[in-house]
C-alpha cells in the first residue's frame, strides 16, 4: 500500500523513504560491503563477478558499473551508502555530487559556496529552475557528455 507522497513533486530529488529502502536493500548492502578492504580489492579486481554475488537487479548492477549515481538512487540506492563506491574509486563526495548534476568538482564547489541552487523555479516539477529535468545536466562536464551523446 503506497502512501500519499507529495514530495515526489520536488524536482531533481529522490527521497529515500521506506519504499526506496525496500527497493534498494541489496544495492545498499553491496555498498556497505565496500567498508572492508578485502571486499574493495575483490570488487576492483572483477566488478561484474563481485556484483553477481549480490541479489541486486540487473538494472542496479548496470547502474553501479556505469557509476551513474542518479540511476543508482532511482533503483533504491541511498547516497550515503553509494558514497562507498566513490571512496573505492578514490573520489571525494564533492566530486560525486558534482557528477550527479554534470558539473565539475570546481563548478559544484563554487555553486555550494555561493549558497547552492536557488529555490526560485525549483519548488515543484514544471517550474523553470536549475534542478528541473529540462535543465539537466548542468555544468561543463554535463554539456560535454550531452554533446558527445548527440554526436553518436
Amino acid at each position: 500500500m503506497s502512501l500519499e507522497k507529495p514530495y515526489l513533486d520536488v524536482p531533481g530529488t529522490i527521497i529515500f523513504d521506506a519504499e526506496q529502502s525496500r527497493k534498494g536493500y541489496w544495492i545498499n548492502q553491496f555498498c556497505m560491503s565496500l567498508m572492508k578492504a578485502e571486499n574493495r580489492e575483490r570488487f576492483k579486481a572483477d566488478e561484474r563477478a563481485y556484483l553477481d554475488e549480490w541479489q541486486m537487479s540487473e538494472e542496479q548492477k548496470q547502474a553501479v558499473l556505469a557509476r551513474d549515481l542518479n540511476w543508482c538512487m532511482r533503483t533504491g540506492g541511498n547516497i550515503y551508502f553509494l558514497a562507498k563506491i566513490g571512496a573505492t574509486d578514490g573520489k571525494s563526495f564533492q566530486q560525486m555530487a558534482g557528477s550527479m548534476t554534470g558539473m565539475t568538482e570546481e563548478e559544484y564547489r563554487n555553486m555550494m559556496i555561493s549558497g547552492g541552487r536557488s529555490v526560485e523555479g525549483n519548488r515543484y516539477i514544471g517550474e523553470n529552475g536549475t534542478a528541473q529535468a529540462q535543465n539537466q545536466p548542468q555544468g561543463s562536464a554535463g554539456q560535454q557528455s550531452s554533446s558527445a551523446g548527440k554526436k553518436a
